[in-house]
C-alpha cells in the first residue's frame, strides 16, 4: 500500500480545468482564490444549496453546475470543500473519473477511507493533495528557518466556538494543522 507522503503536486497546472465542490464558507474562499489565479481555468462549482450557489456565482462570475456528475465531467481536477463526511465519496467519484483531487483537510473521516483513496490515486496515476494550508501561513514561514532542531513544542489554538466543523473531532478539524506543522519541522 503506497503511503500518503508519496504524493506530490501536479507538475504543471497551467490551463488545467478545475471544479469546486462546495460553496460554503471555505468553498467561497477557494472560489475567490482560484478565480484570482491565472494558472487555473475554473470551469465551475456545485453546491446543493441553491441560494449559496446563486450568491457565489454572482460574486465570482463562476458557473454553478446542477450536479456533481456534470461538474466532474467538465474538469481535470476537483477541489473538494464539502463537509468531511462526504470527502471520501466525492474523491472516489473524481478518481474513478480520472481526475486529480485537492481535498480540504481532513482527507476523510476514517483512516481506512484515506488508505483506499491513496490506493485509488496510485492505481490511476492521479494526484490527491490535502489542504494543509497553515504551513504556508506567513507567521509560520517567517520563523520556520529559525526552528532547525526544536526540543520542545507547545501548541495552543484559541478561538470562539464555530459550529462549522462539528461533523468531525477538534483533532481532525483544527489540531491537524498543528500536527502538520510539527511534522513539517521534524523529520522523525
Amino acid at each position: 500500500m503506497p503511503k500518503i507522503s508519496h504524493f506530490c503536486a501536479v507538475d504543471n497546472v497551467m490551463g488545467m480545468k478545475i471544479g469546486v465542490l462546495g460553496a460554503g464558507h471555505l468553498g467561497n474562499i477557494h472560489l475567490k482564490l482560484l478565480a484570482e489565479l491565472q494558472e487555473w481555468d475554473v470551469v465551475g462549482f456545485h453546491d446543493p444549496d441553491i441560494e449559496k450557489s446563486k450568491a457565489a456565482s454572482e460574486t465570482y462570475g463562476i458557473a454553478s453546475y446542477s450536479s456533481v456528475d456534470e461538474l466532474v465531467s467538465e474538469c481535470d481536477a476537483l477541489d473538494i470543500v464539502t463537509p468531511t463526511l462526504s470527502h471520501f465519496e466525492c474523491a472516489k467519484l473524481a478518481l474513478a473519473n480520472n481526475k486529480h483531487v485537492f481535498i480540504e483537510k481532513p482527507i476523510t473521516n476514517t483512516p481506512e477511507e484515506a488508505l483506499e483513496l491513496v490506493k485509488m490515486a496510485a492505481d490511476s496515476g492521479r494526484v490527491v493533495q490535502v489542504g494543509h494550508v497553515e504551513r504556508f501561513n506567513p507567521a509560520f514561514t517567517s520563523v520556520r528557518e529559525h526552528c532547525s532542531q526544536p526540543m520542545f513544542i507547545e501548541a495552543h489554538r484559541l478561538a470562539e466556538f464555530n459550529p462549522r466543523g462539528t461533523d468531525v473531532s477538534v483533532v481532525l478539524d483544527l489540531m491537524i494543522h498543528d500536527i502538520d506543522i510539527i511534522l513539517s519541522l521534524i523529520s522523525s
